[in-house]
């Protein structure tokens, strides 16, 4: 009925290593209930306790618990398939699911825990012109004011220097903690989190990324120059970047991919005395780090000498090593009579990529107005008002695909402020110029347009009909990646709410608690329910098929198959369960209202220990 309890999973965890922790109390209603003593549990893991108001290095700030348990607290929630929004619904393996991010993440917990490589997000900057949102909904600036007491009825300010005051930090960061909790859950251990964030929060971000992630597993805290021209329009200094804070899930098992080499770093290497080792470039031999062995006079071939190295340097050499490299033609004297020698280094023998820096110039990477171009490019907007302003460019995204994902791994990328789609877009693109098979979960809240498009009325829509618009430029690419997308919304359970107090259910009331299912569900609703209670993929491929007035839903291939009465069918459930268990599929669900009787069930149960025993058997 819910998504998993995080809070219940923890204390299991405790009590497996410190069982002595564990103790009983009663929740509200005086039933008992599952405890940790935490004065015990201090005990167990230090011998020096940091408790009551004694002063500690940590983030605080106004509703910090209250975002600790929104991550924890279970939601009866579900995900509904939209085949008609879809693209290549059975087939693709891209989701992209409609709702709010924190639902989003919790419903993914169970089947994507650690199987996330890469999570890219780009959250609002809390500049004040943006959304704040909350754990239920988002609200703008003016009614944020109005709500946290800023100003009247009518708008007029209450507080002087309210714009100073630091009233967004609190609500920004009880927004993005509970969110970022569960992200981490989703990584796998050699995956990493990118976040594009200003100045408003970068310093709140790191500190709440150190708390989640570690500050042991920090990585990089990038600077993207984010516009080609400075704007002297600015009141006191051009803002022309933005950083890129970068975290590994596990630092110890998470490295950057090396860059490709630039044309411009092998224009370098050049081959003026034709050695037949190929273009080379020359080096300094000589070093500040102090090395005795690196003290020697040089003679070179014209009888010159050389005393030693410049002073407050060493050569990068001993003597004997440094004649070996001259026999072996790999040291260059020059030009000219009063040359100094220097090392050569080969092309050949250069690493293939380039390391990372943690400048990124928009010459290589992209800047905002190529982000807007792009957008406008796939996107047929009516209204300019409707144009996004704060969109990345698809170049920036592949960038980051280069560093932290790999093309032949199947990679899953997940951006859950996904916007308006660059993250999904940058995939395809990049799957498409390395014949890479990444995959992506973009998650989008259907937050409306200021004007309605007569194609789409919200960012969400937005998003889809720039996919399908790439979708339809790379389809007739050499390397075609997957273009498809599986569209599916979250809602409330599908499950009917039959929990009732015995005085509470009369006789009338039976048939509202017959079915388990609820009336306006469909069968897609339920094996969808089915995958989220079973912790499967969401994109598993489906075939629909039908035997004996049954629709059979088979899932990768027998992975999971569900069993539904099609309508008008009175045959008896035992024929169809036959022909299942005669596939011996992993995982069968049949619903409750569709056995005839107790008898009709029993029989079911007994063709699958004959005929497969392996299978579990579920109803609903």
């Amino acid at each position: 009925m819910t998504s998993p309890d995080v809070t219940e999973a923890n204390i299991n965890k405790l009590a497996e290593l410190f069982p002595s922790v564990i103790t009983e109390t009663v929740d509200a209603d005086g039933n008992p209930q599952r405890a940790v003593d935490f004065d015990l549990l201090r005990q167990e893991l230090s011998d020096h306790i940091v408790e009551g108001p004694q002063e500690r290095y940590r983030l605080d700030w106004p509703g910090k618990r209250a975002a600790a348990f929104a991550a924890n607290a279970p939601i009866a929630k579900t995900l509904r398939p939209v085949r008609e929004k879809s693209v290549d619904f059975d087939t693709t393996k891209n989701l992209f699911i409609e709702g709010d991010n924190l639902d989003a993440l919790k419903l993914l917990q169970g089947s994507y825990l650690g199987k996330v490589k890469l999570i890219y997000i780009d959250p609002p900057y809390n500049t004040g012109r943006d959304f704040i949102y909350d754990d239920d909904f988002a609200e703008s600036t003016a009614s944020f004011l109005r709500r946290s007491g800023h100003t009247d009825d009518e708008g007029v300010r209450m507080v002087a220097n309210s714009d100073t005051n630091g009233r967004y930090h609190s609500d920004w960061l009880s927004m993005m903690y509970p969110r970022l909790k569960l992200a981490r859950n989703l990584l796998k251990d050699d995956g990493a989190i990118f976040i594009s964030i200003d100045d408003h929060e970068i310093d709140n971000l790191r500190e709440l990324c150190d708390e989640v992630f570690g500050a042991q597993n920090f990585v990089a805290q990038i600077i993207w120059q984010k516009v080609f021209s400075p704007k002297n329009s600015a009141k006191w200094f051009s803002e022309d970047h933005d950083y890129i804070v970068c975290y590994a899930r596990d630092k110890s098992q998470w490295e950057p991919n090396p860059l490709p080499r630039t044309a411009e770093m092998d224009a370098r290497y050049k081959n003026p005395d034709n050695d037949p080792r190929g273009p080379w470039a020359s080096s300094d031999l000589a070093a500040r780090n102090r090395y005795d062995a690196g003290l020697y006079p040089i003679e070179t071939p014209s009888g010159r000498i050389i005393p030693g190295p410049p002073r407050g340097s060493y050569w990068r050499f001993s003597k004997d090593r440094f004649q070996e490299l001259v026999n072996e033609g790999r040291i260059w004297w020059g030009n000219g009579p009063d040359s100094t020698p220097r090392l050569k280094r080969y092309l050949s023998e250069v690493s293939e990529g380039r390391t990372p820096q943690t400048f990124w110039s928009y010459s290589e990477v992209g800047h905002t107005q190529d982000a807007k171009k792009s957008l406008l490019k796939y996107v047929p907007f009516e209204y300019t008002e409707n144009v996004l302003n704060s969109v990345k460019p698809v170049q920036l995204i592949q960038r980051i695909l280069q560093l932290a994902t790999n093309p032949d791994s199947s990679d899953i990328v997940l951006d859950f402020f996904s916007g308006s789609g660059t993250t999904p877009h940058a995939v395809m693109v990049q799957n498409s110029i390395d014949g890479g098979s990444r995959r992506y979960i973009g998650v989008q809240i259907q937050e409306p347009l200021d004007k309605p498009e007569s194609a789409f009325d919200s960012i969400l829509g937005m998003s889809l009909e720039r996919l399908k618009n790439v979708a339809t430029e790379l389809s007739g690419e050499l390397n075609s990646p997957d273009l498809g997308y599986r569209l599916v919304k979250i809602d409330s359970t599908n499950m009917t709410n039959v929990t009732r107090e015995p005085d509470a259910t009369d006789q009338l009331a039976l048939e509202d608690l017959e079915r388990s299912v609820k009336h306006d569900r469909t069968s897609e609703d339920v094996l969808f329910q089915v995958l989220l209670d079973w912790g499967l993929e969401f994109t598993m491929p489906i075939q629909k098929e039908n035997a004996n007035g049954f629709d059979i839903y088979n899932v990768e291939e027998g992975a999971l198959m569900l069993c539904v009465r099609s309508r008008e069918n009175s045959s008896p459930l035992s024929s169809a369960a036959s022909e299942i268990a005669d596939r011996k599929p992993l995982r069968v669900v049949f619903l409750d209202e569709d056995f005839a009787d107790d008898a009709e069930r029993i029989n079911v149960e007994q063709i699958f220990r004959e005929k497969s025993p392996t299978t579990e058997v579920k109803a609903l």
